[in-house]
């Protein structure tokens, strides 16, 4: 596999990757299919445990090898997911919340969408999205806890330097923790490598999302209001980051 190499040094990190980006080579938001961006389409991965379109893939690489040599060991916990993946995320807890739990289907989804998406909605869907922790501290219980990358917590560390340098590396946070924000709650574990995910949000963004969703079946889609998507798509997708639309 061909690696090529995104980061000589600060400078020219700084350089190369400043926003906006250039889209990739021979590629425009116009050529992303509606099965690719639903998850539904097999893509090439690159990378045992990682997962990610080639130039997400070697983006991702030399910022694990940077992370290291600052003391930090980046540890993939999600990066790809399909649509067949989401919907058995989905399925599983909205059953568990409604059966289990004895919560109303409406308020099962919106429990459910405080972290997860509806499926054919994920960035995780595209390719070029991660979940990351620092895999040297040693940790209880979940590790994709707001808590555990905040002062004091096992994390702590590896925030601090992403904050500082995973820009340069085309990643950004996707989900900040902006007190205004709408949609998905915070999560500072959740980078988007921006130079492909801008492209693909404004192709998706040019798709009838209401329409496909509607077309959808799944166990709980059948509760979906036209309202409920058009504020999802409004609050959930696009009440971002706003480097990353």
């Amino acid at each position: 596999m061909k690696r090529r190499s995104f980061v000589k040094t600060t400078v020219a990190a700084s350089t190369a990757l400043s926003f906006p980006f250039a889209l990739p080579a021979n590629q425009n938001s116009s050529e992303y299919t509606i099965s690719e961006l639903m998850g539904k389409e097999d893509i090439p991965l690159f990378g045992k445990d990682i997962n990610l379109r080639e130039e997400a893939h070697d983006a991702f690489v030399e910022m694990k090898k940077a992370a290291y040599q600052d003391g930090f060991n980046i540890k993939m916990v999600s990066s790809f997911r399909d649509f067949y993946r989401q919907e058995s995320i989905w399925e599983r807890k909205f059953i568990r919340y409604t059966e289990d739990d004895g919560m109303s289907p409406l308020n099962a989804i919106d429990k459910i969408i405080e972290y997860s998406t509806i499926p054919g909605t994920s960035r995780h869907h595209w390719g070029t999205d991660i979940d990351i922790i620092d895999g040297y501290p040693k940790t209880n219980g979940g590790v994709l806890v707001p808590e555990k990358f905040e002062s004091g917590g096992p994390f702590e560390g590896l925030k601090k330097w992403l904050d500082e340098h995973s820009e340069s590396f085309g990643f950004y946070l996707v989900y900040t923790d902006e007190p205004k924000r709408r949609g998905f709650k915070y999560e500072p574990w959740h980078y988007s490598y921006a130079p492909i995910s801008i492209p693909m949000l404004t192709a998706f963004r040019k798709k009838n999302i209401v329409k496909l969703l509607q077309n959808e079946e799944f166990i709980g889609s059948e509760h979906f209001t036209l309202g409920f998507l058009k504020s999802y798509i409004r609050d959930n997708i696009l009440d971002i980051n706003p480097k990353l639309l």
